[in-house]
């Protein structure tokens, strides 16, 4: 491969990464609001804390399937400048459906736990995208 060739490679490795970064953050954005609904919900906060705390959950689910697929694309892209990044995150629903219908302290404190948990994940994402996008960036001519 010619030097133009890999430089363009790592150019859209970098573009890759930086949707994906974007996707992370704004899954954050979500999640953290949903935590703080979540904290409002164990603190007595009733129907409409549990729905706006789901209502940020769903938002957060559909950026962290967006950053899901950009994920995809970064890692196709770094299999082209020879680097790789194991990124994996897993968002259920079944809390959902036992916070809303059950509504108890139990549910609620497990709910916010699973978000709590999604954050961490996405930290750990966003460090791990950042880490190779400042590797493909040092390695541009």
């Amino acid at each position: 491969m010619s030097n133009a060739d890999y430089q363009r490679e790592v150019n859209e490795a970098i573009q890759a990464g930086t949707r994906a970064l974007r996707s992370l953050q704004q899954a954050r954005e979500s999640l953290n609001s949903a935590g703080n609904w979540g904290i409002v919900d164990l603190l007595g906060g009733g129907l409409i804390s549990t729905f706006a705390k789901h209502s940020k959950m769903n938002d957060a689910e559909r950026q962290i399937e967006q950053a899901r697929s950009d994920l995809r694309s970064f890692r196709k892209e770094l299999t082209d400048v020879d680097a790789f990044a194991d990124i994996h995150i897993e968002t259920g629903d079944f809390l959902a459906f036992a916070d809303y219908f059950f509504d108890g302290l139990i549910a609620d404190w497990m709910m916010q736990s699973r978000i709590n948990d999604a954050k961490q994940q996405v930290d750990n994402a966003i460090q791990k995208v950042e880490t190779v996008l400042k590797r493909l960036r040092a390695i541009t001519f």
